[in-house]
């Protein structure tokens, strides 16, 4: 479907959108090729960035993602940031979409690492927006699939800055919570907490519009120690670690199980990731209210129709983004779908 300007419809108000592979520093696996079926499976391309106006730290453009008209979706939404994300988004967040979405492939476990939060980000890095985070598991791979959140006890800052000094990667991810995952769970990843996600987990990840990693565990990951604090003093750095244990209580707080529901539509994520992003599940015939939206089918197919708009075609593998403008929009088919939404406007604290 183009997004090119059409005397009927104007400006396309559902467009789907290739993959959008940048380099990374740790291997993929061939699960997003597989999914899309003309992804990029080369062994350092893990991450597709879905509908992406936010770029790789440090970089001009590298992250993102380009129309088919030849304009970056970032230059459009900030042309034109009412249609695509709506008058109430605009007056909370501006002309920014609030939001970036990943397909990731961790073809090897991931670095111990955590993300600043928006305190931190407007404090050192000059952002209104730090980087909490959530997981979408869509698949998996091996025999002991797992991640890991959070540290199971209080951990000393000393302890802290002891095992990143001597890069203990052994006591750094044995003092985390181990967790195996299967399709259909989801898990929240607040601000601070450290965190890896391990081999042949295949998710969708939604964050904040940011590329802000502080990695713990950078030997055998990053060249040297250089990029592993986004250009801050290691003690500065250090600050955003979240060292409170994640007991029972915590960790069931922030997980969910959803795969043995299979209502129309299936609400994903923990309570707490409200004010940060909004995921769903949608199977079959479902409608959407407007808002600025990225589609990622896991299954079937289908068309997504708008008040305002052509038809868009979809099937597994599709990814799409969705204007505000697009009005109320159905999908109709045999489609099972991942509906990731900014915050709605009267969310943030």
């Amino acid at each position: 479907m183009s997004s090119v300007h059409n005397e009927q419809t104007g400006p396309a108000s559902a467009i789907a959108l290739p993959a959008n592979q940048p380099r990374q520093f740790y291997r993929g696996g061939a699960s997003i090729a597989a999914l899309r079926g003309d992804g990029d499976d080369r062994e350092f391309g893990p991450e597709d960035w879905v509908a992406s106006t936010t770029t790789r730290f440090g970089q001009p453009e590298s992250g993102l993602s380009r129309l088919p008209d030849g304009r970056w979706l970032r230059d459009a939404v900030t042309a034109e940031p009412e249609r695509w994300l709506g008058a109430e988004h605009v007056a909370a967040f501006g002309d920014s979409t609030a939001l970036l979405v990943k397909l990731l492939d961790a073809g090897q476990r991931l670095p111990v690492h955590c993300h600043p939060s928006d305190g931190f980000a407007q404090q050192h890095l000059g952002s209104r927006f730090g980087k909490t985070e959530a997981w979408i598991v869509v698949g998996t791979t091996g025999s002991n699939p797992v991640v890991h959140l959070g540290f199971r006890d209080d951990v000393a800052p000393e302890t802290v800055a002891e095992w990143v000094a001597t890069q203990d990667s052994s006591a750094m991810l044995g003092s985390l919570n181990e967790i195996p995952v299967r399709p259909g769970d989801t898990v929240h990843v607040p601000a601070g907490t450290p965190h890896a996600i391990g081999a042949g987990v295949f998710i969708v990840e939604l964050q904040q519009p940011t590329d802000f990693s502080i990695t713990l565990e950078w030997q055998g990951f990053l060249a040297d120690a250089e990029g592993a604090f986004l250009g801050l003093d290691r003690p500065t750095a250090l600050e955003t670690v979240n060292r409170s244990g994640f007991d029972d209580a915590v960790l069931n707080s922030l997980i969910k199980h959803t795969a043995d529901q299979a209502t129309s539509r299936v609400p994903l994520l923990a309570e707490d990731a409200a004010p940060f992003f909004r995921a769903d599940r949608l199977h079959g015939t479902v409608e959407l209210e407007p808002s600025f939206g990225v589609l990622i089918v896991l299954d079937g197919s289908g068309n997504l129709r708008s008040d305002h708009g052509a038809d868009l075609s979809l099937h597994r593998g599709s990814t799409a983004v969705v204007s505000h403008s697009a009005g109320a929009a159905q999908l109709e088919g045999d489609l099972t779908v991942v509906h990731c939404r900014p915050p709605s406007a009267g969310s943030r604290r």
